[in-house]
């Protein structure tokens, strides 16, 4: 498997696929890389030899934000909104939804598993 940022991409699939391993490059950003490295789009990432491999990696590096830097500046901007005390940086902070979703029902991704709370005794119970 060829390393590309210190990311494993595997060696059967297509050059554009296999570069959307790398956190930061989805599938346009892949294709733009191959065309402008002039790469075929379809060979097996297996194929690359380690000079192209360094190329793409560099070029990575030199035009985008991918891997670590990506993911640093991801959560400075989360850190920043949590320390400046917005809205969205306290619903972060509560581990809520953050873009305005409802979260009396469809927000178990964010909120965890259900936490059941004893509910009001029924009327049937105190006889």
């Amino acid at each position: 498997m060829p390393r590309v940022i210190g990311v494993d991409i595997p060696n059967n699939k297509r050059l554009e696929i296999a570069l959307t391993y790398v956190f930061g490059v989805g599938r346009p950003t892949a294709q733009r890389v191959c065309d402008e490295l002039s790469l075929d789009r379809g060979m097996k990432a297996g194929d690359l030899t380690e000079e192209q491999a360094t190329t793409i990696a560099n070029h990575l590096q030199r035009n985008y934000a991918v891997e670590g830097s990506l993911r640093r500046a991801i959560s400075g901007n989360i850190s920043r909104l949590r320390d400046i005390g917005c809205y969205r940086g306290q619903r972060h902070r509560r581990g809520l939804p953050v873009r305005g979703q409802r979260t009396r029902t469809n927000a178990r991704t964010r909120k965890g598993p259900k936490k059941t709370v004893a509910g009001k005794k029924s009327v049937k119970g105190m006889k």
